[in-house]
């Protein structure tokens, strides 16, 4: 067996990797969102990219597949065809949907993807429906497959943990940036493994489930997709303050603007330096969000979170370093990993 924490023997194009699973996936999601009331199923379609308000075709991004690629991947380095994995896939890119579609509702957030939110372009209430179908098609999908009951368990605990971390993120935002009551690195890194990492952990454990890996391979497969979750949110909070507009399609410093509490907020407060303590004033005067960002970086905030992205993907690594992936899927799971965390860094 090649570790996956060797060079792979070849250069993997990643974003061809995610466009070959995209593509093997691709023809069951759209037969299980055709299953769904057409105007439901219009919703779902408008999330994912694939129509405009009123069901005229667009060409929208539906985002990378990374979700899909783990499933895919999973079943591939159980040795089946990686169409063994796609009801995983299927599945767990309809309860991200889902999980997009009430998030946007509970945050607030007017736009996904530069385009409208499903709930401001058809309605709160239709939104939540839509979610309700996209959440009820997932269970079904895995129900009907040989391994229903155990993909549906592991399906629940996902789900379980979603939950959790969003329940945790909502109250995060009530509370103070200083105190014994401010929100530590550890508590958000435990959030956001239930909230991103379990999700990334179930699409590759079902992959492998479904290929017919044996549970312990099953199981190393989820805590590396779980520490991948970790890693790419902590990008997602690097990229948050610093990302390029024209990559992230958000304003510059937009979560600093949002006043989200995002790991390098966290670790900068959490240090010692006498930035930590200015930067804990600005953040409590609602200062320019400019000058918070130099304090955030000169704090080490920006380091932290690479440094934890970084981190985790070792994790994930060492946590695949008893598995033999067959193929060429365990060079691709390690160069997805490093895609994930340098991109547009």
């Amino acid at each position: 067996m090649t570790p996956l924490s060797s060079p792979p023997q070849a250069p993997v194009d990643v974003p061809l990797v995610l466009d070959r699973c995209r593509e093997v996936v691709r023809p069951a999601l759209l037969k299980a969102v055709g299953r769904m009331h057409p105007w439901v199923g219009e919703m779902a379609a408008y999330s994912f990219g694939w129509c405009e308000v009123g069901g005229a075709p667009a060409a929208a991004s539906g985002g990378k597949g990374v979700r899909q690629a783990l499933a895919v991947l999973g079943a591939e380095a159980a040795g089946a065809p990686g169409r063994a994995g796609v009801p995983a896939a299927v599945a767990v890119e309809l309860v991200h949907a889902f999980s997009l579609l009430h998030d946007d509702i509970m945050d607030g957030d007017p736009a996904r993807r530069r385009r409208p939110a499903v709930w401001k372009a058809y309605g709160t209430g239709p939104a939540v429906l839509a979610g309700d179908g996209l959440f009820a098609l997932a269970v079904e999908t895995l129900a009907t497959t040989q391994a229903g009951a155990s993909a549906l368990r592991m399906l629940s605990a996902a789900l379980g943990d979603l939950v959790r971390g969003q329940a945790d993120d909502l109250l995060f935002a009530a509370r103070p940036w200083t105190g014994p009551q401010r929100v530590r690195p550890a508590e958000y890194r435990a959030m956001a493994e239930h909230k991103t990492g379990a999700l990334l952990g179930c699409a590759a454990a079902l992959g492998a489930l479904l290929g017919g890996a044996p549970p312990p391979a099953v199981a190393a497969f989820d805590r590396a997709g779980r520490r991948l979750g970790l890693a790419f949110q902590a990008v997602d909070d690097v990229l948050g303050i610093w990302g390029d507009p024209e990559v992230t399609g958000k304003p510059v410093h937009s979560d600093l603007r949002e006043r989200k509490k995002t790991f390098p907020v966290l670790a900068a407060l959490d240090s010692p330096s006498p930035e930590a303590r200015r930067l804990a004033a600005l953040l409590k005067s609602g200062a320019d969000p400019q000058e918070v960002a130099v304090l955030i970086e000169a704090a080490g905030g920006r380091a932290a979170a690479l440094d934890e992205a970084r981190g985790h993907i070792a994790a994930a690594e060492a946590a695949l370093a008893d598995v033999a992936p067959q193929g060429t899927a365990g060079d691709e799971l390690r160069a997805l990993s490093a895609f994930l965390v340098r991109r547009d860094l």
